[in-house]
């Protein structure tokens, strides 16, 4: 089993700082709404939690020239 790590810090109300061993990102939004996440590998991510077991999540990757 790989040993594996994990954080994530709140630095103000509805904004989060996550790090990881490979990339760190940061995220908005409020608990249990829409949330935006840009991370250090080019990832943007929109997530919404939708009620019962329902959610959206989409994914882009910045173009690298």
């Amino acid at each position: 089993m790989p040993i594996t790590f994990r954080k994530s810090f709140q630095i103000f109300p509805g904004v989060r700082l996550n790090s990881n061993r490979r990339s760190w990102s940061i995220t908005v939004g409020p608990k249990g709404g829409p949330k935006r996440t840009w991370s250090s590998t080019g990832q943007t991510t929109t997530s919404y939690d939708l009620p019962g077991p329902f959610g959206y999540r989409s994914t882009r990757r910045r173009n690298h020239p």
